[in-house]
Formats: structure tokens, C-alpha cells, sequence
């Protein structure tokens, strides 16, 4: 039996930045993940993928953004559980809870952050006959390692923010890119959208819209595709063809532990503590649900924060917790009063 005072389900990085947060708090915590190794999505999905909106990184590579979480939390020493599902809970009469793997692995916690981002996930296939023969024959649904496209004639298919931003992207690296969309309109953010035209301009991505692609060519590999433009098909050589329709999302084993569910996502009580319905059983990051929710992994910090907090207050009942920023204790002092937190800054002004 592993025990810990919070059990996180979900190594990616909302689950990651919970374990620095609760180490702050001196709260011991273990990680349940379905993957080999910890990052969840943006380790396994798209290592090599730019994210912009991390606040002090103008630009950082997702799978930098795991390497830094994992050397914050380092110093806490995190237990992880990994390549196992968590697939029962037990609440015991004390509050506690037994989570249990689907290889049989028990773990015991005072606390459970399901941080499961979308959960178990499919990518969203077109409707293009013998697609599945093309599977990692040049047809790709994520975009793991952006160097096996270097020189090569690319198709992507899609109009949200993936298909616009691995068209930015791969157009500094592959010979050509080629963005097919089957409305004028795009899902994406307006900035990427404003991207996509200006290399367009530039003649560094072909786009193509309103446009499909109905039919995939090769005898070994993909080597061609065909397009319907407006009723009319075209036949494109290209290496690739990389559909970038989503995600089909699932909590599998979660979604039968009695947990409040809407439209997939567990939903929470964000005026608090991002709590569920069953209290000591939390959901944070883009796993939950609430008004006005937004599915970025900065709002995943800040449910984190929050979470800890709350956990750290169940656990300890009626004991006073004075919150003190890390500039003033670093990050082993978080155990102190007001007035050592109060010295050290007028030591420090002094």
C-alpha cells in the first residue's frame, strides 16, 4: 500500500506544478499516470510544439515545460505510478480514500486530484477509406518529432489551433506546407489565423479553402492525396498528411466513481477550492468543468494553488496557516509565523 497525503491522478503539467505546490504546504504527494513516462499530452502528443501563454516564457517547447516542472518538484520527491490507470475508490469512514490500479497497485491518500487533463484520448479520424493502411505510412495525428518532416511536402488537414500552428511551425522546416480547411473560416486564435495568412502572402504555406481531402494515394506510403475543391477534385503529391481534428475525449474508469459529470468534464465548486460533489476528491486542470472555465494550462496552475491549499486545511483542522510569498522563505520555510515572515522583509528592505 502506497500512501501520501494527496494522490494526483494525471502526470501532466497541472498534476506536475500541484506536487511543488503541496511541497510548499509540506504535503507528501504521489502521481497516478496511463503514460510511460511523466507530462502527460505534451510529452507524449507534441514534445516539440512552442506554447506562448506560459508567463515568463515568450516561447517554450512543450516538452521544456516538463523538464522544468519535473526539476521544480524535485526537491519534493514525488512518488509516480506509471504505464497504470486508476480504476477504483474506496472512501474509507476516516475521509481517506484507497485507489486501486487496473494492475492492482493500492494507494492510500487523505486527498485525490484527479488531474487527468482530457483523460483517455483518440484522435478524431476523416472519413477516407483505407486511412488506417496510411497509419504512420505518412499519415500522422499528432506531430511528435517536427525533424522527420524536415524536406519533405506536408498536407494538413483542419481549422483549429493545432493545424494552424503546426503550419506555422513546419513551414520554417518542411520543403512545403499545405493547409487544407473545408470552411473559409477558422476555429483558431485570431493571432494564428493572422499567421497563417501573412505566410500565405509570403508563399510559405499553400491554403486551400473550402477544401477536403477525400481520398488518400500510394502503394507503400502516402505519396499523393485528393482534394474536392467547390465539387471538383485535385490530385497533390505530398509525404505527409497530417489530420488534425481533435481529440476524442474519455474518463474512462473515473466516470463511474460518482462524480458529477457534464459534457465529459467532472464538474467543480470554483468559488472555492475546485472540489467535486464527493468532498476530499478534487478535479483541477482540463479535466474539470465550471462557468466560465478556460482550458489553459496557466488556469491549471491557478486550480492547483487553490486545491492545495484546501487539502492542507482539511488534513490540519483548526490549525493556522499563514500564507507567505517564496520571496521572503524560499521554499523550506513555509512552516513559519507572520512575524519571522514580517523580519525578513524589513531585513531585506534594510
Amino acid at each position: 500500500m502506497i500512501e501520501t497525503d494527496i494522490l494526483i491522478i494525471g502526470a501532466g503539467p497541472t498534476g506536475l506544478f500541484a506536487v511543488f505546490e503541496a511541497g510548499l504546504l509540506q504535503l507528501k504527494c504521489h502521481i497516478i499516470d496511463a503514460l510511460p513516462q511523466p507530462g502527460g499530452q505534451l510529452a507524449e502528443l507534441y514534445p516539440k510544439k512552442p506554447i506562448f501563454d506560459i508567463p515568463g516564457y515568450p516561447s517554450v517547447l512543450a516538452g521544456e515545460l516538463v523538464d522544468n516542472l519535473m526539476e521544480q518538484i524535485k526537491q519534493f520527491q514525488p512518488g509516480f505510478t506509471l504505464s497504470e490507470t486508476a480504476e477504483t475508490i474506496e472512501k474509507l469512514e476516516d475521509g481517506s480514500f484507497i485507489v486501486t490500479t487496473n494492475k492492482g497497485t493500492k494507494h492510500h491518500a487523505k486527498a485525490v486530484a484527479i488531474a487527468g487533463g482530457l483523460g483517455t484520448f483518440e484522435p478524431r479520424k476523416p472519413a477516407i477509406e483505407n486511412i488506417a493502411f496510411y497509419e504512420e505510412k505518412g499519415v500522422e495525428y499528432f506531430v511528435k518529432n517536427p525533424d522527420q518532416f524536415k524536406d519533405k511536402n506536408i498536407v494538413i488537414a483542419g481549422g483549429g489551433d493545432s493545424a494552424l500552428d503546426w503550419s506555422v511551425f513546419l513551414s520554417n522546416i518542411a520543403k512545403s506546407v499545405t493547409l487544407v480547411h473545408r470552411r473559409n473560416e477558422f476555429r483558431g486564435a485570431l493571432d494564428s489565423v493572422e499567421k497563417v495568412q501573412e505566410l500565405k502572402k509570403a508563399g510559405k504555406i499553400n491554403l486551400i479553402t473550402p477544401a477536403e481531402v477525400v481520398a488518400i494515394h500510394g502503394e507503400h506510403q502516402v505519396e499523393a492525396v485528393t482534394l474536392e475543391i467547390n465539387g471538383e477534385q485535385q490530385k497533390l503529391e505530398t509525404d505527409f498528411f497530417i489530420p488534425l481534428f481533435g481529440l476524442t475525449p474519455k474518463l474512462g474508469a473515473i466516470a463511474n466513481w460518482g462524480l458529477e459529470i457534464e459534457k465529459n468534464a467532472i464538474k467543480v465548486n470554483n468559488a472555492l477550492d475546485y472540489q467535486t460533489n464527493i468532498e476530499g476528491i478534487y478535479a483541477i486542470g482540463d479535466v474539470n468543468i465550471y462557468p466560465g472555465k478556460l482550458k489553459l494550462i496557466l488556469c491549471g496552475f491557478h486550480e492547483a494553488t487553490l486545491m492545495c491549499q484546501s487539502v492542507y486545511n482539511r488534513i490540519n483542522p483548526g490549525k493556522r496557516y499563514v500564507l507567505k510569498y517564496t520571496t521572503v522563505s524560499g521554499v523550506d520555510g513555509f512552516d513559519g509565523t507572520r512575524k519571522e515572515a514580517e523580519k525578513a522583509v524589513v531585513k531585506a528592505i534594510e
